[in-house]
């Protein structure tokens, strides 16, 4: 596995190299925003992490930056940070997970295995992935129904990447908060509904049949 940490606190970065380094893992580090993007648009990393108050280009801002890029890009946010807004803020931007300083490194190093095994998985999948006239194109990262582009924000392509690869099988909240945020489920929240409610319009509203349905009290399942 190959990380990438973007980092200003250079006691942090170090103690960060040092435990990934000793997992066995290559890391790339910067200490600033721009940086960080210059090597994330340049190389391949199986996670990239990145702290928030960065210099010259914000953590959130070079999130948004890197999942424009690549949507499947997997990305950490390790910040002190620590409000709903800010949280927020990150998963707005596209992160995958989001952990707050300060943190135990072996957490830090659990989500990033979790990470980088949900882009081993959905990389070893078939290029196009299909349901009825749904089509979904893993290497163009470009999605169809009946022929027509459907533009998807960066979660929801990896929501409906999910669905698809688990196609006539009724997945939970609790898998899809894990699988596709990385996140232990947290019952008080409703960012998987409204997100399932996004998707739904996108692949539904104007085409038959309905593909994504809703299985009350055990979750949901793409089927025709």
């Amino acid at each position: 596995m190959k990380l990438l940490l973007v980092e200003d606190e250079v006691s942090v970065a170090s103690f960060i190299r040092k435990g990934v380094e000793s997992e066995g893992y290559e890391i790339d580090v910067a200490y600033d925003g721009q940086i960080g993007q210059r090597l994330a648009d340049q190389n391949l990393y199986d996670v990239i992490v990145l702290d928030v108050n960065l210099p010259k280009i914000n953590g959130f801002d070079l999130c948004a930056h890197i999942k424009q890029q690549s949507p499947r890009q997997a990305v950490l946010m390790l910040t002190a940070l620590d409000s709903l807004p800010d949280k927020e803020s990150g998963f707005g931007a596209g992160a995958d997970d989001y952990l707050v300083k300060p943190f135990e490194f072996r957490e830090l190093i659990l989500r990033v295995k979790a990470l980088g095994r949900r882009n081993s998985a959905f990389s070893g999948q078939k290029t196009v992935l299909r349901l009825a006239n749904l089509e979904l194109d893993t290497e163009a990262r470009r999605v169809t129904r009946a022929g027509q582009p459907i533009e998807l924000t960066a979660r929801e392509y990896a929501l409906l990447e999910y669905l698809l690869v688990n196609q006539g099988r009724i997945v939970s909240r609790v898998d899809i908060a894990e699988r596709v945020w990385d996140l232990h489920f947290d019952t008080n929240t409703n960012v998987i509904d409204v997100y399932i409610n996004y998707l739904r319009k996108k692949i539904d509203r104007n085409f038959e049949p309905k593909l994504l349905h809703t299985v009350v009290g055990m979750g949901y399942v793409l089927r025709t």
